[in-house]
């Protein structure tokens, strides 16, 4: 096993591509209540009021991901109460579909999918003391049916999510579990929380999960460069001498990095762009 990643770690922005920006800006504005930031005729930022959360990118040529292609299970929007979550799911009920819903133990989540077929997550977290763990003192991660009802009545009616609201975490579709344990435990440095059938769950500082990694669907091929869904996601960490760290560690495992002005990228093994930069 390598170093771990510093405690602090976690997930910054992520960027999709899509094919009607308006669209998908509409989407993420007016049910998954985030705030536009910036919007252009081939791109578009939105977040919070004080934090960038999500890139959108125009692509009309891009291709659809098919059934076979690994990348995005769901992006994961993590509101700060409940009262937030229920206003969220107020947000759906109203203007869109709801997928599912689940108490994990550690969090309640209610799932949907964008009007391009990207997953989305929106959760609020348990306090940290109330998540059960093991012995080993890995979180113990659960699905039983969620209390709708009882988190649509602490609704606070908000159209917006609130600041504080951050990328919880991004979940994947692999084409290879070995492969992806390989890359973002041994080489990228997360801790391993949760291991389910076909599905592990990796984290920095004992959180539940920052990533998680799925082969339910038995992808086949590996993410297009040049497809729909996701481009990018984005792990910051808390200084240089940690990027450099981890820069380190990359090369020296032979895995290839190209700089960028505010830190570096790299590919996973299914193709799937990660971003490392400072916090």
């Amino acid at each position: 096993m390598t170093d771990h990643l510093p405690d602090s770690t976690r997930i910054g922005r992520t960027a999709l591509t899509v094919a009607n920006l308006e669209e998908s800006i509409e989407f993420y504005r007016d049910v998954v209540g985030l705030v536009v930031r910036a919007n252009s005729e081939t791109a578009a930022t939105l977040g919070t009021e004080t934090e960038p959360l999500l890139e959108l990118r125009r692509d009309a040529d891009a291709t659809p991901r098919n059934r076979s292609q690994a990348g995005l299970f769901h992006n994961a929007f993590e509101v700060a109460s409940r009262a937030a979550l229920g206003a969220a799911l107020e947000r759906i009920r109203d203007r869109w579909t709801l997928n599912g819903a689940s108490d994990h133990y550690v969090s309640e989540a209610l799932y949907l999918d964008d009007p391009d077929g990207n997953g989305v997550e929106i959760y609020c977290d348990r306090p940290q003391s109330a998540w059960p763990r093991r012995d080993d003192g890995t979180v113990r991660i659960g699905t039983i049916p969620l209390d709708l009802e009882g988190v649509a009545a602490e609704s606070d009616g908000a159209a917006t999510v609130p600041d504080g609201t951050t990328v919880g975490h991004v979940h994947l579709e692999t084409t290879s579990l070995e492969a992806a344990r390989e890359f973002y435990v041994n080489t990228l440095g997360f801790e391993v929380q949760t291991e389910l059938d076909r599905a592990l769950f990796v984290s920095a500082g004992g959180y539940h999960h920052h990533l998680g990694v799925n082969t339910w669907a038995g992808r086949s091929q590996p993410r297009p460069v040049d497809g729909r869904g996701l481009a990018w996601f984005e792990l910051l960490v808390p200084s240089a001498a940690a990027l450099e760290t981890i820069h380190d560690r990359l090369v020296a495992t032979d895995v290839s990095v190209t700089d960028r002005e505010n830190g570096f990228e790299t590919t996973d093994p299914d193709g799937v762009t990660v971003r490392v930069g400072i916090a």
